[in-house]
């Protein structure tokens, strides 16, 4: 039985009609798209200039062009369509450290359901869709285009790299990994892409940050970090031996202070990562596990119905 271990294609195309009822787009509730006080810096689509036309009741005042009016002596507003064209690139982690999961799910499959959701949702309003999926040794770029066969190709890779996950194959972690991927992200983006990166965020350090700064200085970041329950609390379940694929350890979980600073280093790490990301005003979705993913993005974007949304 693999269920929950490895995720399949079948499952993340089935999730195509559950990527709905939430929003990329600002607007959203403060509390419950960031973890603190600051509204997001998501600038949504922009809008376009069309056309100056004659002042019609109903338009908008704020939109009056009042040099235009002066000129001709009757009222003309400014048109502005909005801008449709607005990329999508999801950013999948598919390490080895990613194959961990206590509960409901692994991480892998976790951030594997996030991103299939994502795709389906820019897809969903118009939007093209890329993705850059990698592992500890391989990094797969899928260019943004607005089709249904391109979300495929996207969960294919997902998938791909997904199944070659292995606790006893011989994998080693590579925590460079993530900062090797957001360098090559710089270079394949430039301005204007909604950036998703789902991941643990292992390995992130001083350089992870400058380039999710070089990245936010001209597009939209959304983080979703991948948590399993564990990480949060060590249980007592007496001595375990756990390992990284390279080494083992044993552990007496019998030991309150091993517990303790167990949970501490996950702790630490969140803290830093949320400070980090809450001082660039970009939303962070913390991801668990044990819990169905759509409802989670839902309950943590919000809803915005009757509108067009990202």
């Amino acid at each position: 039985m693999t269920q929950g271990i490895y995720t399949e294609l079948s499952d993340l195309v089935a999730l195509k009609f559950q990527g709905q009822g939430f929003s990329f787009l600002p607007r959203q509730p403060i509390h419950s798209i960031l973890a603190g006080q600051k509204a997001s810096r998501m600038r949504g689509r922009g809008l376009n200039f069309e056309e100056i036309r004659h002042y019609l009741p109903g338009d908008d005042i704020r939109n009056i062009d009042w040099k235009v009016t002066a000129r001709m002596r009757k009222p003309h507003s400014r048109v502005y369509t909005e801008e449709r064209d607005r990329p999508g690139l999801l950013v999948v982690d598919q390490r080895i450290n990613m194959f961990f999961g206590s509960q409901k799910a692994m991480k892998s499959v976790t951030a594997a359901e996030a991103a299939a959701l994502g795709a389906w949702r820019m897809l969903g309003v118009g939007d093209r869709v890329g993705a850059t999926v990698f592992n500890d040794q391989q990094i797969d770029e899928i260019r943004p285009h607005r089709s249904s066969k391109t979300v495929i190709r996207i969960l294919e890779n997902i998938v791909r790299q997904n199944h070659e996950l292995s606790a006893d194959n011989g994998q080693v972690s590579n925590p460079g990994q993530l900062n090797v991927v957001l360098e090559r992200v710089c270079r394949l983006i430039k301005h204007d892409t909604l950036v998703c990166i789902i991941s643990d965020f292992d390995g992130a350090d001083e350089d992870t940050k400058k380039l999710v700064n070089r990245l936010a200085r001209h597009n939209d970041i959304i983080a979703g970090l991948v948590f399993d329950p564990l990480e949060t609390e060590l249980p007592d379940l007496g001595r375990l031996v756990a390992g990284d694929g390279e080494l083992q350890i044993e552990v007496n979980t019998g030991d309150e202070k091993i517990r303790h600073a167990f949970g501490d280093v996950f702790s630490g790490r969140l803290a830093e990562i949320r400070g980090f990301l809450l001082s660039r005003q970009i939303p962070l979705l913390q991801l668990h596990t044990g819990l169905p993913v759509a409802g989670q993005i839902r309950k943590i974007l919000g809803h915005r119905p009757k509108v067009a949304s990202r």
